[in-house]
């Protein structure tokens, strides 16, 4: 029988097929590279206000603490948005006749919540607890980033889980000591530095974590990183 198809056919027909293979690859990849890029995640994207509020100026040059403002962070699964009589607590007597804070008073005026901008939004199918990781220890900007040199919010992190992973499968890492939790510019230990907790100095962020994980009864990695610890 005749020979129907040239022998270069066989050629191309393997360049086809490894060719696919590496096509699906990079497409693979470049939706990796897609799913963990800002464009996606939002991450260091500041987000619009109806007020210009500066946590750069609020907390980085007046020195409010967190708690004054968000005061459910320690007791509650969420984090709440301070209602306007908080803002009002201060600009009735600072700040008071300035445009840029028109809208507070209005919402102070007619009782109607200022409709801020969500900037840290975990999806319906992921459960947080907000108050378990402070009283655990986890410090605001280790989620959060550096808020008190922010002008405008924005994401510091991807928020995607194995952001989240990260720290459930090595806690250690990231804990601090209990006065040091709400301190936007905490440094880890070292050398130059050690950090003392009940009597015992520490010069490596590893040897701290690991004694906290057991002063603050952590639960196991295993248990933090079970499915249904955030998808209930």
């Amino acid at each position: 029988m005749p020979q129907i198809f040239h022998r270069s056919t066989n050629t191309f027909s393997k360049v086809s097929i490894f060719g696919a293979v590496f096509f699906l690859g990079f497409l693979l990849w470049l939706f990796g590279a897609w799913s963990r890029s800002s464009w996606a995640t939002q991450a260091d994207v500041a987000r619009e206000q109806p007020i210009p509020f500066s946590h750069a100026h609020h907390v980085g040059d007046v020195g409010i603490d967190c708690r004054y403002c968000h005061t459910s962070v320690e007791s509650s699964t969420f984090a709440n948005i301070p209602p306007t009589k908080t803002c009002m607590n201060c600009h009735s007597q600072i700040w008071n006749t300035s445009p840029t804070l028109e809208p507070v008073r209005e919402s102070f005026r007619t009782d109607r919540s200022i409709a801020w901008t969500r900037v840290h939004d975990l999806p319906d199918f992921a459960y947080f607890n907000h108050s378990i990781h402070i009283n655990k220890r986890a410090g605001c900007n280790t989620c959060h980033g550096p808020v008190d040199r922010m002008p405008l919010m924005y994401n510091y992190a991807s928020l995607q889980m194995e952001w989240c992973l990260d720290c459930h499968r090595a806690p250690e890492k990231y804990l601090r000591p209990r006065d040091q939790v709400f301190n936007m510019r905490y440094e880890e230990p070292s050398g130059g530095k050690p950090v003392e907790v009940d009597g015992k100095e520490y010069t490596d962020q590893v040897s701290l974590g690991t004694d906290l994980v057991k002063k603050y009864k952590l639960r196991t990695v295993t248990d933090i990183t079970s499915c249904s610890t955030c998808h209930r």
